[in-house]
């Protein structure tokens, strides 16, 4: 597995959070892969996909499945 570069990162959010921006899960494009934590602990190791998994696993989001 490839380590990501979280200090590298431009975190972003859904526009789906709330306001408060407390409960978010933040995605960071490290190429080669997409990084992914949680905003409450951003400290923490984020999990890293490939970018077909993340494909994967975003085109399943957006259909309601």
């Amino acid at each position: 597995m490839i380590e990501p570069t979280p200090s590298a990162a431009n975190w972003r959010k859904s526009s789906y959070s709330g306001q408060g921006g407390q409960d978010c899960v933040e995605v960071a494009d490290l190429a080669p892969v997409i990084a992914v934590r949680d905003s409450k602990n951003p400290g923490r190791a984020p999990l890293a996909f490939s970018r077909s998994a993340w494909a994967a696993f975003s085109t399943r989001l957006k259909s309601g499945l």
